[in-house]
């Protein structure tokens, strides 16, 4: 039986649980479990790792016992909104030069200890809404906010061809989406998807599987 993990923040968290590893969540993690357990039944061992809030940093820090010590087979990891957020609303981020430096350091070492896994990252994203519009006190948040996740996104898709691994493009994804409906139909909060959202993200994600 294969492993899969996913990997990320709360747009992976998604409530899983913490003591039920058949639990993971209600996002893309769910979506992608149902469909790849339904047509390939016993073959797959999903497990979900997300905690809400982190950056790369923190993903770093769990790098034993959250990836290396589960030894997935494939594993996908969605992280660089909160390396920004936290900046904007806490001054605790992580600024691109370091978040692509640990980042790097994260895959050469999963690399490492794990040569046979393959890694998918998926693109940070956001669009504007009630969690990320400007306001009165902080007229350029979101202009600052975008363009920062924006950064974050380049330096993933660059570490991604680096290590010859798959990058799965997101932003400009939702950006279509949001040409159809408006940008909370799919990002809730302009950050978190809503189930339309996940469902995005979970067509994606299986298409980019399909390439391991």
């Amino acid at each position: 039986m294969k492993t899969i993990l996913f990997q990320g923040d709360s747009i992976t968290d998604c409530g899983r649980s913490r003591e039920d590893d058949g639990y993971v969540g209600t996002g893309y993690a769910l979506l992608v479990k149902s469909q790849l357990g339904f047509e390939n039944p016993n073959q797959y061992q999903f497990y979900n790792r997300g905690i809400s809030g982190n950056r790369i940093v923190d993903v770093y820090a769990r790098i034993k016992a959250d990836i290396i010590n589960l030894k997935p087979d494939y594993m996908s990891l969605l992280i660089g909104v909160n390396d920004v957020w936290h900046e904007i609303e806490v001054n605790n981020g992580v600024d691109e030069d370091k978040f692509e430096k640990i980042y790097s350091m994260l895959v050469e070492e999963i690399k490492e200890a794990l040569p046979e896994l393959k890694i998918m990252i998926l693109e940070p994203f956001c669009l504007k809404g009630s969690g990320t519009e400007d306001t009165d006190t902080q007229p350029n948040k979101w202009n600052t906010f975008y363009n920062e996740v924006k950064k974050r996104a380049a330096k993933a898709k660059a570490i991604a061809e680096k290590y010859g691994l798959v990058f799965i493009e997101l932003q400009d994804k939702f950006e279509q989406l949001a040409q159809t409906a408006e940008n909370t139909y799919w990002l809730g909060d302009g950050v978190h998807p809503t189930s339309m959202g996940h469902e995005m993200i979970k067509r994606e994600w299986l298409k980019a599987f399909k390439e391991l």
